[in-house]
């Protein structure tokens, strides 16, 4: 947590409001805006305390009064909470979780007076509702890099046991294009350097299920995975994996603290950028773009798009220079993380996609997602929608389950 966001914690008070928590953040106290952030869990998850923090940070620094509200449901306790906050004086409302989508929504469209925002939704594009925007990052890319990570790790440790297992383990909330691109990206990732690897995947079907993804991580171990990382929230899988000494890629943040020695690296999303953007749009009367994507930065561990540090003991020598230059190579579009020369499907690799990019009742496929550039071609994804659509399964992966 950044120094500022701790000093505005310190200032928060929380009041338990019915169902979820309402924690209004006092550290501003000459600032005339209000901002609300609506999160699916506390910081007890790392996903939401990936929000919270950010949010928290990007409020101080413009001079904002945050109102947080947790643990809000996937329902109509997302309207109330997001009007509840409008009510308070908000002029920006964020949500942080894809099922409270059509909730917000509904609020944006009673006060359109007030800006909302909403991250991996798939709506805001189509929906044409001035005030309702939807956020996310190309986290695929840094996916990417805790892939070639997680590669140099694998092939330091085949140097030194050339009899280790080359099988991945994955453990993933649930078969959807979200996490579907995630685990594929970070899959290409290793594959860059170790060519031969395959990967098995085990889906809990819950965002934040610490015994699930516990027993996942356990499940994947025990079927001979050199390598675990997680599409998944709690401490669960790392505290596993610390435990058997299987070295492990998380998400959200690092997982230092309780994996010490296994622990590699973690990707995230920064929204600290995306919430200070939105705030100066609200405070200068200016658009907020609908559909928004954020990228890497000027390093491996700024911008929207970033790494954790990596961890001090189970890294392989000279990761953190070949991650910058990767890093650098997906920046200048040289790399491209879907290039179709790169994976096959069914044996082929694929020159035509239609992608669900437009959400529907009936998720028809409606969007060609393949594009050819500089002689690349490529599945292109977060072009056409912020939120991601890569849903193909991959030669090399296999899933021992699914969860819709």
């Amino acid at each position: 947590m950044k120094n500022n966001a701790i000093k505005t914690l310190l200032l928060c008070s929380v009041v338990l409001c019915g169902a979820y928590t309402l924690t209004s953040c006092g550290g501003n106290e000459d600032s005339t805006m209000k901002a609300g952030l609506i999160t699916l869990h506390g910081d007890n998850s790392t996903y939401d305390a990936n929000f919270i923090n950010a949010f928290k940070a990007a409020c101080e620094a413009k001079n904002v009064k945050p109102v947080i509200v947790t643990g809000i449901d996937e329902n109509d306790a997302c309207t109330e909470a997001a009007n509840d906050l409008v009510d308070q004086g908000c002029s920006f409302v964020f949500a942080d979780s894809f099922g409270h989508e059509s909730y917000l929504l509904k609020s944006a469209k009673e006060n359109p007076n007030v800006q909302f925002s909403h991250a991996t939704g798939t709506t805001a594009h189509t929906e044409n509702v001035a005030n309702f925007h939807n956020a996310f990052a190309s986290i695929y890319e840094g996916r990417y890099l805790a892939g070639v990570a997680a590669g140099l790790k694998l092939q330091s440790m085949l140097e030194a046991n050339p009899e280790t297992s080359k099988k991945l383990g994955y453990i993933g909330a649930y078969t959807y294009a979200e996490v579907i691109s995630g685990y594929t990206s970070w899959f290409l990732g290793v594959k860059s350097v170790v060519s031969d690897v395959t990967m098995e995947v085990q889906f809990t079907g819950s965002w934040y299920d610490e015994a699930a993804e516990k027993t996942a991580a356990e499940l994947l171990i025990e079927k001979g995975c050199s390598i675990i990382s997680q599409h998944a929230d709690s401490w669960g899988a790392p505290t596993a994996c610390e435990t058997a000494g299987v070295p492990n890629v998380s998400y959200n943040g690092s997982t230092e603290s309780k994996a010490p020695n296994t622990y590699i690296v973690s990707s995230r999303i920064n929204w600290q950028p995306y919430f200070e953007y939105c705030l100066d749009a609200v405070k200068n009367n200016t658009a907020i773009e609908t559909d928004y994507v954020g990228g890497l930065g000027n390093d491996i561990y700024s911008g929207s798009v970033c790494l954790a540090p990596l961890g001090k003991k189970a890294p392989a020598a000279g990761t953190e220079a070949k991650l910058n230059e990767v890093a650098n190579k997906l920046k200048s579009g040289e790399l491209k993380v879907f290039d179709c020369s790169n994976f096959t499907v069914n044996g082929e690799h694929i020159t035509s996609y239609m992608a669900d990019v437009n959400t529907d009742a009936n998720f028809e496929k409606d969007t060609e997602a393949v594009k050819t550039a500089n002689g690349v071609t490529y599945f292109a994804e977060s072009e056409f929608r912020s939120a991601p659509y890569f849903d193909l399964t991959i030669d090399g992966i296999t899933l021992l389950n699914t969860k819709f």
